[in-house]
């Protein structure tokens, strides 16, 4: 950790060897069953502070810097969702973990996904938050409703132009998003807001190479599941706002496609729904686990 950045209180950071030259910053507390929580974009670990405390009084609680994020080791390439899901059952298994639930927000939701599918006697029960698997977010952007995702875009263009543009004014771009899918800005106080714009600050290669990822070899992983009929075996609960509404899909009937026992809900909350409703995402989260 930066000594200037915030850290959940009562976790213990620790640094975890996950992949060759790559190690998680990852901060962990509680006892019991285990359960992964990976934060989403532009964030880091810290966004799950107020859930991770709350659930870490019945069990263990694992809040790792995505590969790329953070403290994180941020390698040049290697930012496949398969890849960081490997990451995330490395990370398990370092601490003694051989099964465990995973939940997602974002970014760490299209992971959380890949490892439903590519680990499935490994992870026990999976979440994801605000977020569509890679294959059918790309198939329900179109027409000019799609600019409200122009990061994708932009971050999907070969490596150069998008790591100079961003870097020129990474504040009002990182910015950007905190303040345009906040319906409750008071959520994000400003020391963890400094502490994500300075995350990003330092990550602009790495986070763009996780997006390029996701224009690229994630649409091959997730359409070669597709083809072969594959599924997510365990319980699963999805959270999303009604983007659907906006950009003409039925977000419950793609994830359907992809979940055998699935728990969707349609939710008020801002995208930031950790930070903006931690209760009921603790609440949510601990009905997925009796599941």
């Amino acid at each position: 950790m930066y000594e200037t950045t915030p850290s959940i209180p009562g976790f213990e950071y620790h640094r975890i060897p996950v992949a060759d030259g790559v190690s998680l910053n990852t901060a962990i507390a509680g006892s019991g069953t285990p359960i992964i929580l990976l934060h989403g974009f532009p964030q880091t670990h810290l966004m799950w502070r107020h859930v991770a405390a709350d659930l870490a009084s019945d069990h263990t609680v694992i809040c790792p810097d995505l590969r790329g994020y953070g403290a994180s080791d941020k390698p040049g390439d290697s930012y496949s969702k398969r890849t960081m899901a490997a990451d995330i059952v490395a990370l398990a298994r370092a601490l003694g973990h051989d099964r465990f639930a995973l939940a997602g927000h974002d970014r760490g939701g299209i992971v959380a996904f890949r490892a439903g599918l590519d680990h499935p006697s490994t992870i026990t029960h999976l979440a994801c938050l605000d977020v569509l698997p890679t294959l059918d977010m790309w198939d329900a952007m179109h027409g000019v409703t799609a600019a409200v995702g122009f990061h994708l875009y932009l971050m999907a263009q070969p490596p150069g132009l998008p790591e100079q543009l961003i870097a020129a004014s990474p504040d009002a771009f990182f910015g950007h998003f905190l303040d345009l899918w906040a319906n409750d800005p008071s959520a994000i106080p400003p020391d963890i807001r400094t502490a994500y714009l300075d995350a990003c600050r330092n990550a602009i290669p790495s986070i763009v190479a996780d997006y390029r990822a996701s224009a690229g070899i994630d649409i091959e992983h997730d359409q070669a599941d597709r083809d072969a009929g594959n599924q997510i075996p365990m319980p699963v609960t999805v959270l999303q706002q009604d983007w659907g509404a906006a950009l003409g899909f039925d977000a419950k009937a793609l994830w359907q496609a992809w979940a055998k026992d699935l728990h969707h809900e349609t939710v008020p909350h801002g995208h930031y729904m950790a930070e903006e409703s931690p209760a009921e995402i603790t609440r949510t989260l601990k009905a997925l686990l009796t599941r």
